[in-house]
C-alpha cells in the first residue's frame, strides 16, 4: 500500500489516524510538527506517497510545510486537515499543490475515505 507521512502536533490525533490508516495496510510515519515532517521528507530513503498534515501547528505550520513539500517533493500528494475555518480559508488558492482539506473532527471512515480518494487521484495523475 502507500507510504504516508502523518503530521499533527496532537499525539492523540496522530495515534487515531495512524491506526485508521494502518487498518488499510498503509505504512505510516509520524511527525509532531512541520519542521519534523520536513526533516523526515528529506531523509526518507523512499519517497512518501502522501503527506497528511494538520494546518495549525507550532514551529512550521501545515501551509508552510505543504509549500516546501510541493517544491522539494513534487510527486508527493498533499492532504491537509484542520478544525478551524480560518485555517481552511488560508488553504484556498493552494488547489494546484494540495489534493483537499479534511475538516476535523472526522470519523475513522471519513479520514480513510479522504486518504483513499487522495491516493486514487495520485494514481490517475501518474497514469496520464
Amino acid at each position: 500500500m502507500a507510504r504516508i507521512l502523518l503530521t499533527d502536533d496532537e499525539e492523540a490525533v496522530r495515534g487515531f489516524v495512524q491506526r485508521a490508516l494502518e487498518m488499510d495496510g498503509h505504512a505510516v510515519t509520524q511527525a509532531f510538527d512541520g519542521a519534523d515532517a520536513l526533516d523526515k521528507l528529506g531523509l526518507a530513503r523512499e519517497p512518501f506517497d502522501l503527506l497528511l498534515t494538520d494546518i495549525r501547528m507550532p514551529m512550521m505550520d501545515g501551509i508552510a510545510l505543504a509549500l516546501a513539500a510541493a517544491r522539494d517533493h513534487p510527486d508527493t500528494t498533499i492532504l491537509l486537515m484542520t478544525g478551524y475555518a480560518d485555517q481552511r480559508e488560508r488553504a484556498e488558492g493552494l488547489e494546484a499543490l494540495i489534493h483537499d482539506v479534511v475538516t476535523k473532527p472526522f470519523s475513522l471512515a471519513q479520514i480513510r475515505a479522504a486518504v483513499t480518494d487522495a491516493l486514487g487521484a495520485r494514481q490517475t495523475l501518474q497514469a496520464v
